[in-house]
Protein backbone atom coordinates (compact mmCIF):
# COMPACT_ATOMS: atom_id res chain seq x y z
CA UNK A 1 0.00 0.00 0.00
CA UNK A 2 1.33 3.41 -0.97
CA UNK A 3 2.29 5.76 1.84
CA UNK A 4 3.66 9.27 2.21
CA UNK A 5 7.24 9.46 3.59
CA UNK A 6 6.21 11.46 6.65
CA UNK A 7 4.26 11.16 9.87
CA UNK A 8 2.13 13.76 11.57
CA UNK A 9 2.20 14.53 15.27
CA UNK A 10 -1.25 15.67 16.45
CA UNK A 11 -1.57 18.01 19.38
CA UNK A 12 -2.96 15.22 21.54
CA UNK A 13 0.27 13.29 21.13
CA UNK A 14 -1.10 10.21 19.37
CA UNK A 15 0.42 9.06 16.12
CA UNK A 16 -1.54 10.25 13.11
CA UNK A 17 -1.86 7.54 10.42
CA UNK A 18 -0.83 7.96 6.84
CA UNK A 19 -3.44 9.05 4.33
CA UNK A 20 -5.42 6.26 2.70
CA UNK A 21 -4.11 6.40 -0.85
CA UNK A 22 -6.93 4.25 -2.23
CA UNK A 23 -9.52 6.76 -1.01
CA UNK A 24 -7.56 9.72 -2.40
CA UNK A 25 -7.11 7.94 -5.73
CA UNK A 26 -10.82 7.11 -6.00
CA UNK A 27 -11.62 10.74 -5.26
CA UNK A 28 -9.16 11.86 -7.93
CA UNK A 29 -10.88 9.55 -10.40
CA UNK A 30 -14.38 10.66 -9.35
CA UNK A 31 -13.88 14.36 -9.93
CA UNK A 32 -12.85 13.62 -13.52
CA UNK A 33 -16.31 12.20 -14.13
CA UNK A 34 -17.90 15.13 -12.33
CA UNK A 35 -16.01 17.44 -14.70
CA UNK A 36 -17.20 15.61 -17.82
CA UNK A 37 -20.82 15.87 -16.72
CA UNK A 38 -20.53 19.52 -15.67
CA UNK A 39 -18.79 20.71 -18.82
CA UNK A 40 -21.81 19.74 -20.93
CA UNK A 41 -23.98 21.93 -18.71
CA UNK A 42 -21.58 24.86 -18.83
CA UNK A 43 -21.23 24.52 -22.59
CA UNK A 44 -25.02 24.84 -22.98
CA UNK A 45 -25.49 21.27 -24.24
CA UNK A 46 -27.18 19.56 -21.30
CA UNK A 47 -30.76 18.48 -21.93
CA UNK A 48 -30.57 18.92 -25.70
CA UNK A 49 -31.36 15.70 -27.50
CA UNK A 50 -28.55 14.48 -29.71
CA UNK A 51 -26.17 16.96 -28.10
CA UNK A 52 -27.97 20.03 -29.40
CA UNK A 53 -28.57 21.44 -32.89
CA UNK A 54 -25.96 21.49 -35.64
CA UNK A 55 -23.85 18.77 -34.05
CA UNK A 56 -21.71 16.23 -35.87
CA UNK A 57 -21.79 12.48 -35.53
CA UNK A 58 -18.69 12.68 -33.34
CA UNK A 59 -20.48 15.08 -31.00
CA UNK A 60 -23.46 12.78 -30.74
CA UNK A 61 -21.28 9.74 -29.99
CA UNK A 62 -19.34 11.68 -27.35
CA UNK A 63 -22.55 12.90 -25.72
CA UNK A 64 -24.04 9.39 -25.84
CA UNK A 65 -20.99 7.86 -24.15
CA UNK A 66 -21.04 10.42 -21.36
CA UNK A 67 -24.72 9.73 -20.70
CA UNK A 68 -24.04 5.99 -20.58
CA UNK A 69 -20.85 5.86 -18.53
CA UNK A 70 -20.71 9.14 -16.60
CA UNK A 71 -24.04 10.86 -15.98
CA UNK A 72 -25.34 10.23 -12.41
CA UNK A 73 -22.59 7.66 -11.75
CA UNK A 74 -19.77 9.86 -10.57
CA UNK A 75 -21.69 12.18 -8.29
CA UNK A 76 -22.85 9.02 -6.48
CA UNK A 77 -19.25 7.81 -6.20
CA UNK A 78 -18.27 11.23 -4.89
CA UNK A 79 -21.18 11.10 -2.42
CA UNK A 80 -20.06 7.68 -1.24
CA UNK A 81 -16.56 9.03 -0.63
CA UNK A 82 -18.03 12.00 1.27
CA UNK A 83 -19.71 9.56 3.64
CA UNK A 84 -16.48 7.60 3.97
CA UNK A 85 -14.48 10.75 4.70
CA UNK A 86 -17.02 11.72 7.36
CA UNK A 87 -15.75 8.80 9.43
CA UNK A 88 -12.17 9.97 8.90
CA UNK A 89 -13.14 13.37 10.28
CA UNK A 90 -14.60 11.62 13.33
CA UNK A 91 -11.37 9.69 13.83
CA UNK A 92 -9.29 12.86 13.43
CA UNK A 93 -11.30 14.67 16.11
CA UNK A 94 -10.86 11.72 18.47
CA UNK A 95 -7.09 11.59 17.89
CA UNK A 96 -6.80 15.32 18.49
CA UNK A 97 -8.83 15.11 21.68
CA UNK A 98 -11.34 17.61 20.24
CA UNK A 99 -15.13 17.65 20.33
CA UNK A 100 -16.39 16.39 16.99
CA UNK A 101 -19.75 18.20 16.86
CA UNK A 102 -18.51 21.82 16.70
CA UNK A 103 -15.73 20.86 14.29
CA UNK A 104 -18.08 19.19 11.84
CA UNK A 105 -20.76 21.86 12.11
CA UNK A 106 -18.17 24.52 11.28
CA UNK A 107 -16.98 22.41 8.36
CA UNK A 108 -20.50 21.95 6.97
CA UNK A 109 -21.26 25.65 7.38
CA UNK A 110 -18.07 26.56 5.51
CA UNK A 111 -19.00 24.15 2.72
CA UNK A 112 -22.47 25.67 2.53
CA UNK A 113 -21.18 29.24 2.23
CA UNK A 114 -18.54 28.19 -0.28
CA UNK A 115 -21.20 26.33 -2.26
CA UNK A 116 -23.53 29.34 -2.41
CA UNK A 117 -20.71 31.55 -3.68
CA UNK A 118 -19.73 28.91 -6.20
CA UNK A 119 -23.31 28.53 -7.43
CA UNK A 120 -23.79 32.29 -7.82
CA UNK A 121 -20.46 33.22 -9.36
CA UNK A 122 -19.34 30.19 -11.37
CA UNK A 123 -21.57 27.15 -11.70
CA UNK A 124 -25.23 26.90 -10.59
CA UNK A 125 -25.10 23.10 -10.39
CA UNK A 126 -22.88 23.24 -7.29
CA UNK A 127 -22.73 20.15 -5.06
CA UNK A 128 -20.99 21.67 -2.04
CA UNK A 129 -24.05 23.37 -0.55
CA UNK A 130 -26.06 20.20 -1.15
CA UNK A 131 -23.46 18.09 0.63
CA UNK A 132 -23.42 20.57 3.52
CA UNK A 133 -27.18 20.36 4.02
CA UNK A 134 -27.54 16.61 3.49
CA UNK A 135 -24.40 16.04 5.56
CA UNK A 136 -26.55 16.93 8.57
CA UNK A 137 -28.18 13.52 8.11
CA UNK A 138 -24.83 11.87 8.75
CA UNK A 139 -24.18 14.22 11.62
CA UNK A 140 -27.48 13.31 13.28
CA UNK A 141 -27.05 9.55 12.81
CA UNK A 142 -23.30 9.25 13.39
CA UNK A 143 -23.72 7.18 16.57
CA UNK A 144 -25.59 4.38 14.80
CA UNK A 145 -23.72 1.13 14.25
CA UNK A 146 -22.60 0.29 10.68
CA UNK A 147 -25.23 -2.40 10.26
CA UNK A 148 -28.06 0.01 10.96
CA UNK A 149 -26.54 2.60 8.64
CA UNK A 150 -26.32 0.07 5.82
CA UNK A 151 -29.94 -1.00 6.32
CA UNK A 152 -30.96 2.65 6.36
CA UNK A 153 -29.13 3.20 3.05
CA UNK A 154 -31.05 0.29 1.49
CA UNK A 155 -34.36 1.59 2.81
CA UNK A 156 -33.74 5.09 1.50
CA UNK A 157 -32.78 3.68 -1.89
CA UNK A 158 -35.89 1.48 -1.92
CA UNK A 159 -38.24 4.37 -1.19
CA UNK A 160 -36.54 6.58 -3.77
CA UNK A 161 -36.63 3.83 -6.38
CA UNK A 162 -40.35 3.24 -5.84
CA UNK A 163 -41.15 6.94 -6.20
CA UNK A 164 -38.96 7.32 -9.28
CA UNK A 165 -40.46 4.30 -11.00
CA UNK A 166 -43.96 5.62 -10.34
CA UNK A 167 -42.95 8.97 -11.82
CA UNK A 168 -41.37 7.29 -14.83
CA UNK A 169 -44.48 5.21 -15.48
CA UNK A 170 -46.71 8.29 -15.32
CA UNK A 171 -44.50 10.24 -17.70
CA UNK A 172 -44.32 7.32 -20.15
CA UNK A 173 -48.11 7.36 -20.46
CA UNK A 174 -48.07 10.95 -21.71
CA UNK A 175 -46.61 11.61 -25.15
CA UNK A 176 -46.01 15.35 -25.04
CA UNK A 177 -44.07 15.49 -28.28
CA UNK A 178 -41.69 17.87 -26.55
CA UNK A 179 -38.16 17.59 -27.89
CA UNK A 180 -36.53 19.79 -25.28
CA UNK A 181 -36.40 23.34 -23.97
CA UNK A 182 -38.13 25.89 -26.23
CA UNK A 183 -35.71 27.61 -28.64
CA UNK A 184 -36.67 31.05 -27.30
CA UNK A 185 -35.68 30.03 -23.77
CA UNK A 186 -32.38 28.59 -25.00
CA UNK A 187 -31.64 31.81 -26.89
CA UNK A 188 -32.33 33.95 -23.81
CA UNK A 189 -30.14 31.70 -21.69
CA UNK A 190 -27.31 31.81 -24.22
CA UNK A 191 -27.50 35.60 -24.43
CA UNK A 192 -27.28 35.89 -20.65
CA UNK A 193 -24.27 33.61 -20.35
CA UNK A 194 -22.50 35.42 -23.19
CA UNK A 195 -23.14 38.80 -21.56
CA UNK A 196 -21.23 40.67 -18.90
CA UNK A 197 -20.42 39.43 -15.39
CA UNK A 198 -23.72 40.77 -14.05
CA UNK A 199 -25.64 38.86 -16.71
CA UNK A 200 -23.73 35.66 -15.91
CA UNK A 201 -24.39 35.93 -12.18
CA UNK A 202 -28.05 36.71 -12.87
CA UNK A 203 -28.35 33.66 -15.12
CA UNK A 204 -26.70 31.47 -12.49
CA UNK A 205 -29.08 32.64 -9.78
CA UNK A 206 -32.07 32.35 -12.14
CA UNK A 207 -31.16 28.69 -12.63
CA UNK A 208 -31.33 27.93 -8.89
CA UNK A 209 -35.03 26.91 -8.79
CA UNK A 210 -34.50 24.36 -11.55
CA UNK A 211 -31.31 23.13 -9.89
CA UNK A 212 -33.04 22.85 -6.52
CA UNK A 213 -35.85 20.83 -8.10
CA UNK A 214 -33.30 18.45 -9.57
CA UNK A 215 -31.46 18.20 -6.27
CA UNK A 216 -34.73 17.49 -4.50
CA UNK A 217 -35.25 14.53 -6.81
CA UNK A 218 -31.64 13.35 -6.49
CA UNK A 219 -31.29 14.07 -2.77
CA UNK A 220 -32.48 10.63 -1.72
CA UNK A 221 -29.82 8.95 -3.82
CA UNK A 222 -27.17 11.22 -2.31
CA UNK A 223 -28.28 10.38 1.23
CA UNK A 224 -28.22 6.65 0.44
CA UNK A 225 -24.68 7.02 -0.93
CA UNK A 226 -23.66 9.00 2.17
CA UNK A 227 -24.94 6.24 4.44
CA UNK A 228 -23.26 3.52 2.37
CA UNK A 229 -19.97 5.43 2.44
CA UNK A 230 -20.25 5.93 6.20
CA UNK A 231 -20.76 2.17 6.62
CA UNK A 232 -17.71 1.45 4.44
CA UNK A 233 -15.67 3.93 6.45
CA UNK A 234 -16.63 2.40 9.77
CA UNK A 235 -15.74 -1.05 8.46
CA UNK A 236 -12.59 0.18 6.67
CA UNK A 237 -13.70 -1.52 3.46
CA UNK A 238 -11.54 0.61 1.15
CA UNK A 239 -8.24 -0.05 2.87
CA UNK A 240 -5.98 -2.85 1.76
CA UNK A 241 -6.74 -6.19 3.38
CA UNK A 242 -4.08 -8.01 5.39
CA UNK A 243 -2.02 -10.61 3.58
CA UNK A 244 -3.53 -13.41 5.68
CA UNK A 245 -7.19 -12.69 6.60
CA UNK A 246 -8.53 -14.18 9.79
CA UNK A 247 -10.35 -17.48 9.57
CA UNK A 248 -13.93 -16.98 8.49
CA UNK A 249 -13.35 -13.38 7.42
CA UNK A 250 -14.70 -12.49 3.95
CA UNK A 251 -12.07 -12.38 1.24
CA UNK A 252 -11.75 -8.77 0.08
CA UNK A 253 -10.60 -9.62 -3.43
CA UNK A 254 -13.45 -12.07 -4.00
CA UNK A 255 -15.97 -9.57 -2.65
CA UNK A 256 -14.67 -6.81 -4.92
CA UNK A 257 -14.80 -9.12 -7.93
CA UNK A 258 -18.42 -10.01 -7.19
CA UNK A 259 -19.34 -6.34 -6.89
CA UNK A 260 -17.52 -5.61 -10.16
CA UNK A 261 -19.32 -8.35 -12.11
CA UNK A 262 -22.77 -7.63 -10.72
CA UNK A 263 -22.27 -3.88 -11.01
CA UNK A 264 -21.36 -4.10 -14.69
CA UNK A 265 -24.18 -6.53 -15.42
CA UNK A 266 -26.76 -4.16 -13.90
CA UNK A 267 -25.20 -0.77 -14.54
CA UNK A 268 -24.17 -1.02 -18.19
CA UNK A 269 -27.62 -1.88 -19.59
CA UNK A 270 -29.15 0.85 -17.43
CA UNK A 271 -26.60 3.37 -18.67
CA UNK A 272 -27.19 2.37 -22.29
CA UNK A 273 -30.92 2.78 -21.84
CA UNK A 274 -30.44 6.21 -20.30
CA UNK A 275 -28.30 7.29 -23.25
CA UNK A 276 -30.75 5.88 -25.79
CA UNK A 277 -33.63 7.78 -24.23
CA UNK A 278 -31.96 11.11 -23.54
CA UNK A 279 -29.73 11.36 -26.63
CA UNK A 280 -31.29 8.91 -29.09
CA UNK A 281 -32.50 6.92 -30.91
CA UNK A 282 -35.56 6.54 -28.65
CA UNK A 283 -38.20 9.26 -28.88
CA UNK A 284 -38.49 12.25 -26.57
CA UNK A 285 -41.36 10.70 -24.59
CA UNK A 286 -38.89 8.12 -23.25
CA UNK A 287 -36.31 10.63 -22.04
CA UNK A 288 -37.59 10.86 -18.46
CA UNK A 289 -38.44 7.14 -17.95
CA UNK A 290 -35.10 5.95 -19.33
CA UNK A 291 -33.23 8.59 -17.35
CA UNK A 292 -34.89 7.28 -14.20
CA UNK A 293 -33.97 3.68 -15.03
CA UNK A 294 -30.39 4.77 -15.66
CA UNK A 295 -30.31 6.73 -12.42
CA UNK A 296 -31.60 3.78 -10.39
CA UNK A 297 -29.00 1.45 -11.88
CA UNK A 298 -26.23 4.05 -11.55
CA UNK A 299 -25.18 2.89 -8.04
CA UNK A 300 -24.33 -0.51 -9.51
CA UNK A 301 -22.01 1.03 -12.10
CA UNK A 302 -20.51 3.39 -9.50
CA UNK A 303 -19.77 0.39 -7.29
CA UNK A 304 -18.26 -1.43 -10.26
CA UNK A 305 -15.94 1.51 -10.99
CA UNK A 306 -14.78 1.64 -7.37
CA UNK A 307 -14.33 -2.13 -7.07
CA UNK A 308 -12.48 -2.41 -10.36
CA UNK A 309 -10.09 0.38 -9.43
CA UNK A 310 -9.46 -1.04 -5.95
CA UNK A 311 -8.60 -4.38 -7.54
CA UNK A 312 -6.34 -2.68 -10.08
CA UNK A 313 -4.59 -0.65 -7.38
CA UNK A 314 -3.21 -3.91 -5.95
CA UNK A 315 -1.24 -4.56 -9.17
CA UNK A 316 2.06 -2.85 -10.08
CA UNK A 317 0.48 -0.78 -12.87
CA UNK A 318 -2.55 -0.02 -10.75
CA UNK A 319 -0.31 1.11 -7.91
CA UNK A 320 1.36 3.58 -10.25
CA UNK A 321 -2.05 4.82 -11.40
CA UNK A 322 -3.14 5.31 -7.78
CA UNK A 323 0.03 7.33 -7.15
CA UNK A 324 -0.91 9.63 -10.06
CA UNK A 325 -4.55 10.04 -9.01
CA UNK A 326 -4.07 10.41 -5.26
CA UNK A 327 -2.52 13.93 -5.22
CA UNK A 328 -5.46 15.27 -7.22
CA UNK A 329 -7.84 13.51 -4.85
CA UNK A 330 -6.14 15.05 -1.83
CA UNK A 331 -6.99 18.50 -3.17
CA UNK A 332 -10.24 17.57 -4.92
CA UNK A 333 -12.09 20.61 -3.58
CA UNK A 334 -9.50 23.00 -5.01
CA UNK A 335 -9.55 21.11 -8.30
CA UNK A 336 -13.36 21.09 -8.43
CA UNK A 337 -13.54 24.87 -8.02
CA UNK A 338 -10.68 25.37 -10.49
CA UNK A 339 -12.65 23.39 -13.07
CA UNK A 340 -15.65 25.66 -12.59
CA UNK A 341 -13.47 28.76 -12.92
CA UNK A 342 -11.96 27.52 -16.17
CA UNK A 343 -15.37 26.53 -17.56
CA UNK A 344 -16.74 29.96 -16.68
CA UNK A 345 -13.81 31.65 -18.44
CA UNK A 346 -14.30 29.52 -21.55
CA UNK A 347 -18.08 29.40 -21.87
CA UNK A 348 -19.44 32.59 -20.27
CA UNK A 349 -19.03 36.34 -20.64
CA UNK A 350 -16.26 36.21 -18.04
CA UNK A 351 -14.02 35.16 -20.91
CA UNK A 352 -14.47 33.59 -24.36
CA UNK A 353 -18.31 33.36 -24.14
CA UNK A 354 -18.50 30.08 -26.07
CA UNK A 355 -21.80 29.06 -24.45
CA UNK A 356 -23.81 27.13 -27.04
CA UNK A 357 -21.12 27.60 -29.68
CA UNK A 358 -19.12 24.39 -29.30
CA UNK A 359 -19.93 20.73 -29.78
CA UNK A 360 -19.86 18.01 -27.16
CA UNK A 361 -16.67 16.40 -28.47
CA UNK A 362 -14.68 19.64 -28.26
CA UNK A 363 -16.01 20.47 -24.79
CA UNK A 364 -15.26 16.99 -23.45
CA UNK A 365 -11.85 16.86 -25.10
CA UNK A 366 -10.92 20.18 -23.54
CA UNK A 367 -12.12 18.96 -20.14
CA UNK A 368 -9.99 15.83 -20.36
CA UNK A 369 -6.93 17.88 -21.34
CA UNK A 370 -7.42 20.22 -18.39
CA UNK A 371 -7.91 17.23 -16.07
CA UNK A 372 -4.51 15.84 -17.15
CA UNK A 373 -2.96 19.22 -16.38
CA UNK A 374 -4.63 19.16 -12.98
CA UNK A 375 -3.10 15.75 -12.24
CA UNK A 376 0.37 17.12 -13.00
CA UNK A 377 -0.16 20.34 -11.04
CA UNK A 378 -1.60 18.46 -8.06
CA UNK A 379 1.39 16.12 -7.95
CA UNK A 380 3.80 19.07 -7.83
CA UNK A 381 1.79 20.92 -5.20
CA UNK A 382 1.31 17.92 -2.93
CA UNK A 383 5.07 17.30 -2.86
CA UNK A 384 5.47 20.62 -1.08
CA UNK A 385 2.27 21.00 0.92
CA UNK A 386 -0.08 18.86 2.97
CA UNK A 387 -3.22 20.62 1.69
CA UNK A 388 -4.49 22.36 -1.37
CA UNK A 389 -5.40 26.07 -1.01
CA UNK A 390 -9.15 25.56 -0.45
CA UNK A 391 -8.57 22.46 1.67
CA UNK A 392 -6.30 24.50 3.94
CA UNK A 393 -9.00 27.15 4.30
CA UNK A 394 -11.61 24.51 5.10
CA UNK A 395 -9.31 22.85 7.62
CA UNK A 396 -8.62 26.18 9.30
CA UNK A 397 -12.36 26.68 9.85
CA UNK A 398 -12.81 23.06 10.95
CA UNK A 399 -10.08 23.06 13.61
CA UNK A 400 -10.64 26.69 14.59
CA UNK A 401 -8.59 27.70 17.60
CA UNK A 402 -6.36 24.59 17.68
CA UNK A 403 -2.70 24.64 16.58
CA UNK A 404 -1.91 22.83 13.37
CA UNK A 405 -0.12 19.46 13.74
CA UNK A 406 3.61 19.43 13.17
CA UNK A 407 5.16 17.44 10.34
CA UNK A 408 8.08 15.20 11.21
CA UNK A 409 9.93 13.91 8.17
CA UNK A 410 11.75 10.61 8.30
CA UNK A 411 15.52 10.79 8.39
Amino acid sequence: MLQRPETIEPTAGAARPHRIVEVDALRGFAFCGIFLANVLVMAGLDGQRGGGPHTSGVDQVAYWLVMMFVQTKFYLLFSFLFGYSFTLQMDAAERDGAAFAPRMLRRLLALFVLGLLHAALLYPGDILATYAVLGLVLFATRSADPGRMWRAALRVYGVVAALYLLLGALVALVDTGDDGTPPATLAEQAAAYRGGPGDVIGANIAAWPEVLAGLFLMGGMVVAAFLAGFTAGRRRLLTAAPAAPAAGAPDRTARLRRILVVGLAVGLPGGALMAAGTVGPLGARWAVPTFIVGMLTAPALSAAYASGLLLWFTTPRGSRLAAKLAPAGRMALTNYLAQSLVMALVFTGYGAALYGRTGAAAALGGALLFYVLQLAASARLMKRHRFGPVERLLRTVTVWGRPAPRVRRER
